[in-house]
């Protein structure tokens, strides 16, 4: 049987530690920052972690 592919777009988006936990970017944070407020931007930088249930879901896909 030919190997399960990843999917591509999702690996560059998720990222996955040693502890196994997914890590991704804050959504709203790549275009349009000049409205938003600083703090948003400042916060956005240090991205945010995957929920577990979302990691289940994804996994076969990353």
């Amino acid at each position: 049987m030919p190997k399960i592919k990843k999917h591509s777009g999702c690996a560059k988006v998720f990222r996955t530690n040693k502890n196994g936990v997914s890590k991704i970017g804050k959504p709203s944070s790549r275009h349009n920052t000049g409205k938003k407020s600083a703090k948003f931007n400042r916060n956005s930088r240090k991205g945010s972690t995957l929920s577990k249930a979302d990691h289940n879901r994804l996994k076969n896909v990353i």
